[in-house]
């Protein structure tokens, strides 16, 4: 674990002084903490991220770098060099990164190596928001301020009165090619390093201009006197006259994974030379989307909400460009060609499937409809569709999510350029096939179509993998019925989404792995990691019946003993075997000093659990733990995450049970009931419609719903509709202080569920 004094030094007051004192306007963008989730490491998490610079969904993101070149650890807190400005697509340190290089002021003694180049820097000399990164290099006495487009950044530097001021572009290793033009004040080059899921012809072609002559330049790694090199790791040092006190320099940089030329092009974002007026252009499209989301609470609260719903509009990125002619255009990271239209990328559908997408689909449905089109790209381009992109497919993680991520949308309203009728054909390509990885299409299908669940003979994470297909079937049956499928058809998938219960174990009333032969693991641990799970435990996975509660309380024994499985979760404390890992992971570790038990909210698989008890009549435990998960597992510092922060899942999870709800069932058009943290918000729906959700005696004490009320209607329901919340209007919630345990306690209250819509037995 880090060391307290991480924490303890983070004095919140002077980084919002360095923030107010850079003369920026009061804006949502200026409560967004990108700093936040940084205090990490390989051994424990706060969120694993690094300060993302960027666009909403910007193909390219920059950030400080203090890690080595090709650690995952790009930035990390505690660290106190700089050694450079990156260009980064990096969507979780574990995959690493791909499309980088970067920039490094220098004076004095002219060097290219990190080490060599590095700077000591303070946090109270370093701003962070959003649209803008700028930073104090104290060795160099310079300042580097820095401000992105979609598919270019410009910088500004501002070097001391010295003789030797120089500019370090680093291509990085693992092959790279630079060209010095010093009559155009221009520098071109290419970067291929890359940490898998990209074709053997990947490049990142990059194109640096200057408002300033070079007085002297020079390469570095290729033969010497030349201004064009190409090796194993090459790069480039510029000098520039300094004369003077404060004198800057300005840049401009653009990338493209198509060529140089287009490379030039995506330049062409840059429309001024006026550093501020960029700046200030991308500070409104922050406040444009986040100013949709208008909140009243504690500044804190204020502060959480908009950065993890900044977090939550980072990925998945833009991986397409514009041609010459304003058309829309991708490289392929599959197949390796430049193919027409738009193309998503970073992203783990065994995360975001949960609440980002449906964050999207409900509140910025444009911006999925294009979404969707990609993945049906994807699928022409690879004959498969993704499941850990990053560019191209990766091999991590379980499940076959992309059946959510589609049929949610689709069922959500999405409408676009795509084809839904193809998109259902690849779904069910990856129902009953295994792809290029283990993680795209379904490992151990055959034991799961002819068995009912996944053996753990036919693969690792055997027990993970059967409960998140019987929710993939399930939204495959979802489509199937809104696509006017044959009925056998439908009915297959129906009959498969209740597979779930081939892994329920009446002896330990919990979900246990099987064996090919018919009998469970005779080594099950409830608190055992691993090998039949996926970064978690069977407390943790037993709930993974997204779609069908009411049948999990069925085999539980009903609602009584399903609550008190429930409870157990928190009242047994942190045991832990690590089980199937050779050490310690750190999903476990921060699972052990959370304080919440065994709920482990710092990995994906239970986040949803705590919404579970409005299915069984005690929807006021919901109300109390969503609270208590709000106020302490997050917080707006370095360390405020309680794990991975995963891509915008864990994010996205803050937004939604911030505004009172979440997505338990992802193409359920239900979303199920907690209790808002604010007093008031006010949401701009892109439909021109506007969705208040109102809680005037909310506090901190007075946590628990009372009564709830739609457009002025009672409601005793634990949970509203998307159709609703679309129609825009008044959400009132009636808080108080102690639990209403007479609201949302019949069946009829609770939120769907197949089984009551369903008789599963029928079925088979």
């Amino acid at each position: 674990m880090k060391k307290n004094s991480l924490t303890i030094g983070w004095n919140l007051a002077a980084l919002l002084l360095t923030f107010t004192s850079q003369a920026f306007a009061a804006s949502y963008t200026s409560m967004v903490m990108p700093l936040m989730g940084t205090d990490s490491s390989r051994e424990f998490s706060a969120g694993n991220v690094y300060p993302a610079i960027s666009r909403p969904w910007g193909m390219n993101t920059w950030t400080p770098q203090t890690g080595e070149m090709g650690s995952g650890w790009i930035y990390t807190y505690d660290e106190m060099k700089i050694v450079g400005i990156k260009q980064t697509h990096q969507p979780s340190p574990w995959l690493r990164d791909y499309g980088q290089f970067s920039v490094m002021p220098v004076t004095g003694q002219k060097t290219f190596h990190e080490k060599e180049r590095s700077s000591y820097f303070s946090h109270k000399a370093e701003t962070a928001l959003p649209h803008y990164y700028r930073v104090f290099l104290a060795d160099h006495n310079t300042t580097v301020e820095m401000t992105p487009t979609d598919r270019a950044a410009f910088f500004r530097v501002t070097y001391p009165e010295a003789n030797q001021s120089y500019l370090v572009i680093d291509a990085f290793d693992e092959g790279s090619y630079i060209k010095v033009l010093p009559e155009e004040a221009k520098v071109i080059g290419w970067s291929t390093k890359n940490a898998g899921g990209v074709a053997k012809n990947f490049k990142n072609y990059f194109v640096f201009a200057f408002d300033t002559p070079f007085i002297g330049s020079e390469t570095w790694g290729g033969e010497v006197g030349k201004l064009e090199v190409e090796g194993e790791h090459v790069g480039a040092i510029l000098q520039f006259e300094s004369s003077k006190p404060e004198t800057e320099v300005h840049f401009r940089v653009a990338s493209s994974f198509i060529g140089f030329e287009q490379a030039e092009r995506n330049l062409k974002e840059i429309h001024t030379s006026d550093f501020e007026e960029l700046r200030d252009e991308g500070r409104q499209s922050w406040d444009d989307l986040l100013g949709r989301f208008k909140v009243e609470g504690t500044d804190d609260q204020k502060r959480l909400f908009y950065t993890c719903l900044y977090r939550s509009t980072l990925f998945p990125r833009k991986f397409y460009e514009i041609d010459e002619a304003g058309e829309v255009m991708h490289y392929s990271p599959n197949a390796g060609l430049v193919e027409p239209g738009y193309y998503f990328t970073d992203t783990g559908f065994w995360d975001t499937f949960r609440s980002l997408f449906p964050l999207l689909n409900t509140f910025f449905p444009s911006m999925n409809a294009i979404m969707t089109e990609g993945l049906e790209n994807c699928y022409n381009e690879s004959g498969w569709l993704p499941e850990w992109a990053t560019p191209g497919h990766r091999n991590c993680m379980v499940g076959n999510n992309s059946t959510s991520i589609v049929a949610d949308a689709w069922l959500s309203g999405i409408r676009g350029n795509f084809s839904i009728e193809r998109l259902y054909e690849a779904m069910l390509k990856g129902a009953n096939d295994q792809g290029p990885v283990e993680s795209v299409g379904r490992k151990g299908w055959e034991d799961y179509n002819a068995l009912g669940y996944v053996s753990r003979q036919s693969a690792k994470e055997s027990a993970a993998r059967t409960l998140e297909y019987a929710f993939n079937d399930w939204s495959i049956w979802q489509l199937a019925k809104s696509l006017n499928r044959p009925k056998e058809e439908i009915d297959l998938y129906a009959a498969r989404s209740q597979n779930y219960r081939n892994l329920f174990s009446s002896e330990h009333g919990l979900m246990v792995g099987r064996n090919r032969d018919g009998s469970f693991n005779e080594d099950f641990s409830p608190i055992s990691w691993g090998g039949d799970f996926t970064e978690g435990n069977s407390l943790h996975y037993t709930w993974s019946v997204f779609h069908d509660i009411e049948g999990l309380i069925g085999l539980m024994g009903g609602d009584a003993k399903f609550i008190e499985k429930l409870d157990s979760i928190f009242s047994m404390g942190p045991a832990f075997d690590k089980g199937g890992y050779r050490t310690v992971i750190h999903e476990i570790r921060e699972m052990q000093v959370a304080g919440f038990g065994n709920y482990a909210h710092g990995n994906q698989p239970i986040q949803h659990m705590i919404y579970l008890y409005n299915y069984a009549g005690e929807p006021w435990k919901t109300q109390y733990w969503v609270r208590e998960v709000m106020n302490r597992l997050y917080t707006p510092t370095p360390d405020g995450y309680c794990g991975d922060e995963d891509n915008g899942q864990t994010s996205a999870w803050f937004v939604w049970s911030a505004l009172g709800f979440y997505p338990v069932c992802p193409g359920s058009g239900e979303l199920v009931l907690g209790a808002p943290l604010f007093r008031q918000v006010s949401i701009e729906l892109e439909n021109g419609k506007t969705l208040v959700i109102d809680a005037p005696n909310n506090s901190d004490t007075n946590r628990y719903v009372q009564s709830v009320k739609v457009n002025g209607k009672v409601t005793t329901r634990n949970y509203i509709t998307l159709e609703q919340l679309r129609q825009g209007g008044v959400i009132e919630f009636e808080m108080g202080d102690k639990p209403n345990k007479k609201r949302g306690i019949a069946k009829a209250d609770a939120p769907y569920s197949f089984s009551r819509t369903i008789d599963f037995q029928k079925l088979n």
